[in-house]
């Protein structure tokens, strides 16, 4: 069922329904919201500190930058 389908069941709603209905879809988007990062764990996050070929190639870029 596509969205458009489902817009005239939604307004033939009670009032109690639509709230419901919103409430429903309220939680779901809060739940899809949570973080996805566990507490305690530890991640590897990838940086270009101390990668002598990411200043280089981002001094390239400023320099064609200037250049145009």
């Amino acid at each position: 069922m596509t969205i458009t389908e489902l817009f005239p069941t939604l307004r033939s709603l009670s009032r109690v329904d639509k709230l419901k209905v919103m409430q429903f879809l309220i939680t779901e988007l809060a739940e899809e919201e949570k973080p996805m990062l566990e507490q305690g764990k530890t991640y590897s996050i990838d940086s270009p500190l101390n990668s002598h070929q990411a200043a280089h190639q981002l001094a390239q870029l400023l320099e064609s930058e200037q250049l145009d």
